[in-house]
C-alpha cells in the first residue's frame, strides 16, 4: 500500500515522495509513503498506520490511483500495490478506513478544519525507512518524473498525474 501525499484534498499543487533508505538494491530510489499490511488488518488501515510510523503524520484517505487490474499495480513476481491519494489530517481518529473522492465538492476552496495544509512550508521528516522526504510541485512534472523511482512505481506517479490533472 502506498500514499500519494498530496499538500490539499481541492485543488493540490504538492506531493509527498520519499527516498528509500533499505533494502540496499532499492537505498536512493524514490516512492510514496506506505508499507505492508500486518495480519488481521484492513489494507486501508495499514497504510494509515504506516504514514503514521513512518512520517509520523495522520492522514486522511482519498481516492485511489486506478490500477490496470482490479487487484493493484503489478509489483516483482506476482505481489501487487494500491496507492491512494491522501491529506494530513489535524482530526481525532489517525484517519480513515473510507476514503473520501479528491475535489468532492465542499464549501470551501481552503483545506477544512479536518485538513492541515502540509506543502512546501511544512516540515516532514523521514523514520529510519527513508533517506529523505520531499514535497514536490505538482506543476513541474518533469521534475516529478525525472526522479529516480523504483521502477515499478514510474507508472503509477505517472498516472497520478494524469489523474490530478484531469480532475
Amino acid at each position: 500500500m502506498g500514499a500519494a501525499l498530496l499538500d490539499a484534498a481541492r485543488r493540490p499543487t504538492h506531493v509527498l515522495a520519499a527516498q528509500r533508505a533499505y533494502p540496499t538494491e532499492l537505498r536512493g530510489l524514490w516512492e510514496f509513503p506506505g508499507g505492508k499490511q500486518e495480519p488481521g488488518e484492513s489494507a486501508l488501515d495499514a497504510l494509515v498506520r504506516e504514514c503514521r510510523e513512518e512520517l509520523d503524520l495522520r492522514i486522511r484517505l482519498l481516492d485511489e490511483v486506478t490500477p490496470p487490474a482490479p487487484d493493484g499495480w503489478p509489483l516483482a513476481g506476482t505481489a501487487v500495490m494500491r496507492v491512494f491519494t491522501a491529506v494530513v489530517d489535524n482530526g481525532g481518529s489517525l484517519g480513515s478506513a473510507v476514503p473520501d473522492p479528491v475535489g468532492a465538492p465542499t464549501d470551501q476552496d481552503e483545506p477544512t478544519s479536518q485538513d492541515v495544509h502540509a506543502g512546501p512550508g511544512t516540515p516532514v521528516f523521514p523514520s529510519g525507512d527513508h533517506l529523505e522526504v520531499r514535497w514536490l510541485p505538482l506543476a513541474d512534472p518533469a521534475q516529478i518524473l525525472g526522479l529516480p523511482w523504483i521502477p515499478a512505481d514510474l507508472p503509477i506517479v505517472a498516472a497520478l498525474l494524469e489523474m490530478l490533472r484531469t480532475e
